[in-house]
């Protein structure tokens, strides 16, 4: 169950961001909010950007129109939350995020929102050193280290994934790999029905990770 207070820490660090001029924030104001939609990096960072423009960002983000539903949200849930706990026999897990280790979190978290659609959910250090990508339901985290953690031919020659993330029907798949094709992303393998079944394709991110997208063939 999200945390208020996180949350309200969350909202006052998209504030922050877009009063340093940090430029993957625009990504994720412009993805987030419609009436920022149809305007560049630049004009995003120069409008005025207030704590309630970044609250109703975060409550969008975690399903809500508004800060005030996402608050009225959260007083209902523990009650639910109980409820299912009483009937649940085992803790669920709910939740699941690849990590990715990159030489540069900013630059990273700029390809996931310029090419990939993501939304940084958050990003730590001056200059970043960790950070999280989500797109949906996908979760991504970003990790900065100094040198390859797994060796580039290698990666290549075995098509070692970084990540595998689903899409549930066919159209979607299909539908996700125009989106990223106009986008220019790098491919490492284009859209291909596999003998199994599904229909992936393959992004490579500027560091070298190979991310599976996937969904049915049919």
């Amino acid at each position: 169950m999200p945390n208020l207070e996180n949350l309200k820490k969350q909202a006052k660090l998209v504030l922050r961001w877009h009063r340093t001029g940090y430029h993957p924030v625009a990504a994720q104001i412009r993805a987030m909010l419609p009436r920022f939609r149809d305007l560049s990096d630049s004009e995003v960072l120069a409008r005025e950007f207030k704590l309630s423009d970044a609250q109703e960002l975060v409550a969008r983000q975690e399903g809500f129109d508004s800060w005030q539903a996402l608050k009225q949200g959260l007083e209902t849930m523990p009650q639910e939350q109980h409820a299912e706990q009483a009937s649940a026999a085992r803790p669920v897990l709910s939740a699941i995020a690849a990590q990715l280790f990159v030489a540069d979190v900013t630059a990273s978290c700029d390809f996931f929102t310029r090419k990939l659609g993501f939304a940084v959910v958050f990003a730590w250090g001056e200059p970043p050193f960790y950070a999280q990508v989500k797109r949906d339901r996908a979760l991504i985290n970003l990790r900065c280290v100094d040198k390859p953690v797994i060796d580039p031919a290698l990666r290549e020659r075995e098509s070692l994934l970084s990540a595998d993330i689903a899409v549930d029907t066919a159209d979607e798949i299909k539908q996700l790999f125009l989106e990223l094709q106009s986008a220019g992303v790098d491919f490492f393998q284009t859209l291909r029905r596999e003998p199994w079944g599904a229909r992936n394709f393959i992004v490579r991110d500027p560091d070298g990770n190979l991310i599976l997208f996937a969904g049915p063939a049919e």
